[in-house]
C-alpha cells in the first residue's frame, strides 16, 4: 500500500502539516524535527506525489538540464552526478540538448515542460549568457563568470591548473608547455589563466600555447606544435590521452623524456599507459551543488556563487628531471 504522510507523521512523532513542510522543503522546521522526518519517510519509502503537489504549490518537482553535447566525458560525468543529487531530493530531471536552433529553443523546451528551474552545463554556458535567460526560469550556470542573473558552481579550474604547473616546475623543469582547450570555454580559459600565472610567479618563460578541442584526436595533433617540450600540462585528461600517444609515436618516453599532467582525473586515467597524473575535478560535489542552489533559488533564495576545489593527483607520467 502507499505509504501516507500521516504514517511519516506517527512514525515520526508530528503532525502533518509538518510532514508536509518538510516534504515541500519549507525553512519553518527546526533541523532536529527534520532529521527525524526525512529518515521516517526514508524507513517507510515515502514518495511525494508529484501531481498532487504540483498543484498544490504551483511547482512541479522536476528540473532541467541544458548541454551542448553528452559526448565529453565530463559531461556526462556532470548528468549522472546532477541525476543522482536531483534524485535524493525526489527532483525528476529534464535533460534537452543545445541543437541547431539554439539555446533559445531549448529554454522554450524545458519551459513547455514546466520545470521549476534548470541546470547549464559548461559549454553552453556562454550561449546561456548570450541568449538573455528567461526571467521565470531559475538557472544555475556550472562554470561561468560572473552574472548576477543566476546562480553559478564551479570548480576551481585556475587553482588546479597553478597546482598542476608549480609541481611540473618543482621537478626541475625550467619551464611547462601548454595543451589549451577551445578558445570560448570558460573552463579551458581558466585552467590557461592558472598556467600562465604560475610561470609568472616562477619568472619562467611562457611558451605560446597549443590549442585542441577536447578530443584526444586534437591532443595528438597539438603535440606537434610543441618542439621539445620537456613539461606539458594538458587542459583535459582526454587530449592528454592524444598527446601520450603523439610523443609514444616519435620515439618520447613519459615520463623519462617528458612529463606529462591532464585535468579532469576521469575513471581511465589510472589505466593510461603510464598512469596519469592529473588535476581530479569533484564531479559528485559538483552536482550535488548545483542541484542544491537551484532548489534553494526555486524556493526564493538570492544567486549565489560557489566554488569546488581541484586536487592534484601524482602518477606515474611525471617525473623529476
Amino acid at each position: 500500500m502507499r505509504v501516507s504522510m500521516a504514517d511519516v507523521a506517527e512514525k515520526a512523532g508530528v503532525s502533518t502539516q509538518t510532514v508536509s513542510r518538510v516534504a515541500n522543503g519549507s525553512p519553518r522546521v527546526d533541523p532536529a524535527t527534520r532529521a527525524r522526518v526525512e529518515k521516517a519517510m526514508a524507513d517507510l519509502g515515502y514518495r511525494m506525489h508529484r501531481a498532487a503537489r504540483a498543484l498544490r504549490t504551483g511547482q512541479t518537482s522536476t528540473i532541467g538540464l541544458v548541454v551542448s553535447t553528452l559526448a565529453s566525458v565530463g559531461n556526462s560525468r556532470m548528468l549522472q552526478a546532477i541525476s543522482e543529487a536531483a534524485a535524493a531530493r525526489d527532483y525528476a530531471l529534464a535533460v534537452v540538448t543545445v541543437g541547431e536552433r539554439g539555446i533559445r529553443d531549448a529554454f522554450a523546451r524545458l519551459r513547455s515542460q514546466g520545470v521549476d528551474g534548470a541546470v547549464v552545463l559548461n559549454e553552453a554556458t556562454e550561449l546561456a549568457r548570450d541568449a538573455a535567460p528567461p526571467a521565470d526560469l531559475h538557472l544555475v550556470v556550472v562554470d561561468s563568470p560572473p552574472d548576477e542573473r543566476f546562480s553559478i558552481v564551479q570548480s576551481d579550474h585556475a587553482g588546479g591548473a597553478r597546482a598542476a604547473t608549480e609541481y611540473l616546475l618543482s621537478l626541475g623543469h625550467s619551464t611547462v608547455h601548454h595543451i589549451a582547450g577551445p578558445a570560448r570555454s570558460f573552463a579551458a580559459t581558466e585552467r590557461e589563466r592558472g598556467w600562465r600565472e604560475a610561470l609568472a610567479h616562477a619568472g619562467a618563460v611562457v611558451p605560446e600555447p597549443a590549442r585542441g578541442d577536447w578530443t584526444s584526436a586534437s591532443g595528438h595533433s597539438a603535440v606537434s606544435g610543441l618542439g621539445g617540450a620537456r613539461a606539458i600540462f594538458v587542459a583535459n585528461d582526454q587530449m592528454a590521452l592524444g598527446a601520450l600517444r603523439a610523443l609514444a609515436d616519435a620515439g618520447r618516453r613519459v615520463p623519462e623524456d617528458v612529463a606529462v599532467v591532464g585535468f579532469d582525473d576521469i575513471v581511465d586515467a589510472a589505466e593510461f599507459r603510464p598512469p596519469l597524473t592529473t588535476v581530479r575535478q569533484d564531479f559528485d560535489a559538483l552536482g550535488r551543488r548545483a542541484v542544491a542552489a537551484l532548489v534553494a533559488a526555486i524556493k526564493g533564495g538570492e544567486p549565489i556563487v560557489e566554488s569546488v576545489p581541484a586536487a592534484l593527483v601524482v602518477r606515474a607520467s611525471s617525473a623529476a628531471r
